[in-house]
């Protein structure tokens, strides 16, 4: 690790953290504070890859519902309007709706290659947007002056790595460059997440391996067929499955950082709080050592 103890943190001149974690658990409220405090740069996965890496597709998908209106159509293919995505680090909605669900169309569905096309595309791009850390580091501190550096990541960092493999280049990539910081939820936060998602459910990333697993034992549990999959069931009935999936795999990363809790995230307001939080993690982790 690049601080070695929580006084190496503490007498820090740079501190750079990457925060990942299930999303929900409070990565992006740290990142909000951190930010808020104006000398921690704020880096979003998330946002970096709906803007350099998926930002064409997801204004071509908006382009392509819109050619679908004569009105819109016209205007289009004029020049006479601009279709883009407001995406901000706080309204990623652009991003998940590009993503889309897999079933009927006529409730919005995809056709399942398709689905399996964009997330494909996903993975292509997050890695990419991981890569980038190290280039937001060097730009925060040398361009704009920023010496502290927070990069708060997607819940889906799990499954774009191998964190059992040592020479993981993107994990390797991202620990010579920051602290990593799992942010650890519980069964019970695990049971609150699932009952949102299935008040709200949202597209999300999954492994391939995964997805086709879970797709396949859907189909066969349901007795349905792709062009008849209620869209927003299947992906309520992938979202628990998919904690479980994610979580030993967090673990396992763990093991290139450190590890706090949702508890002692509740308590960051100040960039001083997080500094806190910080060194009682790595002196909770040297007494275990």
């Amino acid at each position: 690790m690049i601080y070695k103890s929580a006084q190496d943190w503490r007498d820090a001149a740079q501190k750079k953290v990457l925060l990942f974690g299930m999303s929900g658990l409070g990565k992006t409220h740290i990142s909000n504070a951190l930010r808020g405090n104006g000398d921690w740069f704020h880096y979003s996965v998330d946002y970096r890859i709906g803007t350099r890496y998926m930002g064409e597709h997801i204004a071509d998908n908006a382009k392509r519902e819109a050619m679908k209106v004569p009105f819109l159509r016209e205007l289009l293919m004029t020049d006479s309007i601009y279709i883009g995505s407001n995406i901000t680090f706080n309204n990623l909605a652009p991003l998940s709706t590009y993503l889309g669900k897999p079933g009927n169309p006529a409730q919005g569905g995809l056709r399942f290659a398709d689905y399996m096309a964009r997330q494909e595309q996903h993975r292509t791009a997050e890695i990419a947007a991981l890569m980038d850390t190290k280039l937001f580091i060097d730009r925060a501190h040398d361009l704009y002056g920023y010496d502290h550096f927070v990069c708060d990541t997607g819940g889906s960092i799990c499954e774009v790595v191998d964190p059992e493999d040592a020479n993981d280049p993107v994990l390797t990539a991202l620990s010579e460059n920051t602290l990593m910081v799992w942010l650890k939820g519980t069964e019970a936060h695990s049971e609150a997440l699932v009952k949102r998602f299935d008040r709200a459910p949202k597209p999300m990333y999954y492994q391939p391996e995964f997805l086709l697993s879970a797709w396949s034992d859907y189909l066969g549990e349901t007795g349905q067929t792709e062009s008849s999959v209620d869209p927003d069931a299947f992906v309520r009935w992938t979202y628990a499955r998919a904690l479980a999936h994610r979580q030993p795999r967090y673990a396992a990363m763990a093991k290139w950082g450190i590890t706090i809790t949702p508890e002692s995230v509740a308590t960051v307001a100040t960039a001083d709080d997080f500094n806190d939080v910080i060194a009682a993690a790595l002196e909770d982790q040297a007494r275990a050592a």
